[in-house]
């Protein structure tokens, strides 16, 4: 299916969250997100990313994927015929990294190209289950009280795991008390790239609580080091921010680094390269799990469709839009099927379109190509 790019939509906005979002890397108010919709003859297609608003996450940040977007990756598709994924990621090949960026136009394809096949964009990538398992997770808390409150509220929503989010704030003794307080909570602390190789105390400490993993606690960039703590721990490593593309994936698998991958389809590059990961993945025998950004229903809906992929070994990060959000910037919102359950959409295409109405009250940056 040949598409020619006729017009590109940009727009980079603030989305207020309802509670601050406390990680290792910082506190957020606000998610920043870079909208970007293609358009072809009658029909559009939308992505979404959502990098941190400075670069606390990895290197990118929701400016620079703007202005990467209106005078880089934009100028090089416009007026262009794209009859493939492929095709995309190989014209975006000379911009280095910025995975982020790319990918709000990748996943913008792969809408267009579903609406176009007048197929659910979960059904063209050969998803077999509609109905998605998703997992609770829990910001920061520094006080007990409320970090075991959050938790019991969780599994009486129906969550049959929670994560953590943790950092040197946090301490081996309150998730001792978590786990003393829920025997049999399936659970595990994301450190977002917040410890080093001197805190083995710790995570030896950590080792004991029978977590299902511990979710990339050392540099947003390293394998090497990641190997050398997974051969001291009995508890699995999960790597999340270190997977930024297929040949990072095929690394980390090489030496070790990790027992499960996370997979954000933002932070690899789009949906394309999430499949060839999911897919390595799966050859090799490593689990694998759906992650996002907090991005409104647009950005999830990659994540929704890859979920639904039957590799998926444990509950995903896919919210339903209330939790963040008091009105989410897509439609329709996204909302629970049942307990821990989310039901992708029936529609051809990813499901989810901006609210343009907000897009362009909320917008600090727009451009159109």
């Amino acid at each position: 299916m040949k598409m020619k790019i006729n017009k590109i939509h940009l727009h980079h906005v603030a989305m207020p969250l309802i509670e601050p979002w406390v990680t290792a890397y910082g506190n957020q108010a606000n998610i920043e997100s870079l909208f970007v919709g293609i358009e072809t003859d009658g029909l559009i297609g939308w992505g979404e990313c959502a990098p941190a608003p400075l670069p606390f996450y990895n290197s990118e940040y929701t400016a620079g994927a703007f202005c990467l977007a209106r005078d880089g990756l934009g100028p090089k598709i416009i007026n262009q015929t794209i009859a493939s994924a492929d095709q995309l990621t190989s014209l975006f090949s000379q911009f280095k990294g910025n995975e982020f960026a790319k990918s709000a136009f990748d996943t913008a394809w792969w809408d267009l190209y579903a609406k176009e096949m007048k197929t659910p964009l979960w059904k063209l990538i050969g998803g077999n289950n509609p109905e998605i398992e998703v997992g609770a997770d829990i910001p920061v808390q520094t006080d007990l009280k409320k970090l075991i409150d959050r938790t019991a509220e969780a599994i009486e929503q129906g969550y049959k795991r929670v994560k953590f989010k943790f950092n040197r704030q946090c301490s081996f003794e309150m998730m001792a008390e978590v786990r003393n307080s829920f025997p049999d909570l399936t659970m595990h602390i994301d450190c977002n790239s917040g410890f080093t190789l001197d805190d083995l105390g710790l995570f030896r400490k950590l080792d004991e609580l029978n977590l299902k993993m511990i979710e990339q606690p050392l540099a947003y960039d390293d394998l090497v080091d990641h190997a050398k703590l997974q051969k001291e721990l009995s508890t699995p490593i999960c790597l999340d921010e270190s997977i930024s593309s297929p040949a990072r994936a095929k690394k980390a698998i090489e030496i070790k680094a990790c027992r499960w991958i996370n997979i954000k389809t933002s932070r690899v590059g789009g949906l394309t390269n999430a499949l060839k990961i999911q897919k390595l993945c799966s050859d090799n025998k490593i689990p694998v799990w759906v992650g996002g950004m907090l991005e409104s229903a647009t950005g999830q809906a990659p994540s929704i469709a890859l979920a639904t992929k039957g590799s998926m070994a444990y509950p995903c990060d896919i919210f339903p839009s209330n939790r963040f959000y008091t009105e989410d910037f897509s439609e329709p919102e996204i909302v629970h099927s049942g307990p821990g359950k989310i039901s992708a959409p029936m529609e051809p295409g990813a499901g989810f379109t901006p609210k343009l109405s907000l897009l362009k009250k909320h917008a600090s940056r727009s451009a159109t190509l």
